[in-house]
Formats: structure tokens, sequence, C-alpha cells
């Protein structure tokens, strides 16, 4: 079992241990899909450079005003929108592994798994401007900088477009080979809003550059997991229990490629509350052994 602290939840961490009736109104957790998005780490010193880490990570920070996580570092990433589960997309646009294979690895009904892996392909999409999708199952599309697919994208985003109405649109099926299952976390009970989240690896395709292009995050870019972790230490860096697992345990990592290629033992971790003798709140739950101090 590993704590972690309460950090800016505190009051309302307390006021759930008291008892009191408002907070304690349970709140189901919405479907969410994220996208550890990894590259080899490039020659240079600063965030973003080169590493003896051998792995980069991409990642946002999330805009102040945000109703959930405001300024934490995050990877792409959001909940499911219900066109997620568009069967002419599985049909019609889809190569990889099928969504019952997926339901399989994840421990959850098919209709779930489909919509978790399209809300990542999508999430990505939007966000950073990388789409895991080709024209066919052997290939990637290269470059989806321009005019045309930003277009697309704020289209995606107020929802005015589906995803499979722009895999139609552009010919393209989604790869799910593309991802690797990671982990599975569940918002605390205490949490106002809460979510239900599949985390997902992959590749940066070839040809792709991520941006910071999404209206809910102030910064984004690469970055080397040390120089994540070394930023929550000293409390520049601000990051989610789920999170700071998974950065640690890319930081073990020998290369991108081997991280997407691991097939890690995944349960459901839901973090709850317990206080300690000094009055200090924590959350504590049951994670991957990164090697960090429990």
């Amino acid at each position: 079992m590993r704590d972690f602290p309460a950090g800016g939840l505190g009051s309302r961490a307390r006021a759930w241990l008291d008892g009191d009736a408002e907070v304690r109104r349970y709140q189901e957790p919405r479907y969410a899909a994220t996208v550890q998005l990894v590259r080899e780490a490039r020659t240079g010193g600063a965030p973003g450079g080169g590493s003896a880490d051998g792995v980069e990570v991409f990642m946002l920070r999330r805009v102040a005003s945000m109703a959930f996580a405001p300024r934490m570092m995050v990877f792409p990433g959001g909940g499911v929108d219900p066109r997620d589960a568009d069967p002419a997309l599985v049909a019609d646009h889809w190569a990889g592994p099928s969504p019952a294979r997926w339901a399989e690895r994840m421990d959850c009904p098919e209709d779930v798994a489909q919509q978790l892996v399209v809300a990542a392909v999508r999430e990505v999409f939007e966000e950073c401007g990388v789409l895991l999708a080709g024209p066919d199952a052997g290939s990637v599309v290269a470059d989806v900088r321009d005019a045309g697919w930003h277009a697309d994208r704020v289209a995606l985003e107020a929802r005015e477009l589906s995803f499979t109405e722009l895999l139609r649109r552009r010919g393209l099926v989604l790869r799910s080979d593309l991802l690797s299952y990671r982990a599975h976390w569940v918002t605390p009970e205490f949490e106002p809003r809460r979510y239900d989240t599949a985390f997902f690896a992959a590749l940066l395709p070839t040809g792709q550059v991520p941006d910071d292009a999404t209206s809910e995050a102030d910064a984004a870019g690469w970055w080397r997991p040390a120089d994540v972790l070394a930023g929550a230490a000293d409390g520049s860096v601000l990051m989610l229990p789920p999170t700071i697992v998974a950065v640690e345990e890319l930081a073990r990592a020998a290369s991108s490629a081997a991280f997407v290629a691991e097939e890690p033992l995944v349960w459901s971790i839901s973090p709850h509350l317990v206080e300690d003798d000094e009055g200090g709140i924590w959350m504590r739950a049951r994670v991957p052994d990164t090697g960090a101090a429990s």
C-alpha cells in the first residue's frame, strides 16, 4: 500500500472524513481514457531534451479554471463521448485488436472497451494533434498540422463532429494496435468529479508533431520522467497519484518501444482516505511497485 498527500483536496477530504452529508453524496464515475505518448529522448539539457532515461513523455498543464485537476500536469485524455460506441466505427474504420479482445485485456464489457479505446485515440487528437489512425492497418497518417485538420480538431472538441465521421471523411481506420493498456484508476469517492479511467501508452507516430493548441492547457511539451518527478518533489510540478505512478513506471523503462510493448498486470485502483496520528490526511491505494517510497 502507498499513501499520497491529499494536497489541495485536503479541506474536502476532511469534510468527507467528518461525515459532511453534502460532501458524502455519491458521484457515479464517468468513463475516461488517457494516453502516455512517448518517444526516445533527444539530445540536449533542457526539459524536453536528451536524458540517460532514454524516454520522453508528452504532458500538458491544465488551466487553473478547469473544474477537475486544475494546474495539474497530465497526459492527453478525457471523457467518453456516447458516439464513441458507434458500431459503424468498428465495422468500417477499425484496425488492430477488436473491442472483444480489448474487453478481455481490460476486464470490462465489450461496449465499454470500444468506448475507452476510441476515446483514447480521439482525445489525443483533440488535445495535442496526434492521430493514431491511417489509410489502412499497416500505416499511420504522417502529418495532421494543416488548417483543415485543425478545424476537424475544433469540431471534435465542440462535439460538432463524431470520430466516426472524421474517419469516414478522411478515409482512415483507427489503429487500436498502436495502444498499450497500462492501468485502471477510479477517482476517490470524496471528490466532486469522478472518472473511471483507462491509462494507455503509445509511441509518437513518425512524422507527427504534438502541439499545445488545446484550450484546456496553458503549457504542453516533452518531458523527461526524471525532470517531472524532480519537479513534483520540489513542488514546482503538481500531479495526481495516477500520473505520479505512471511517470515513475516510465522512468524505469529501457526504451519507449519497450515501454509500449509491456503488458503489465492491471487492477482497479481507487484511493481511499486515511488519517495519521497527527491529523494528516492521505490517499491510500495498492499501486504497482515503482521503487518509490511508500
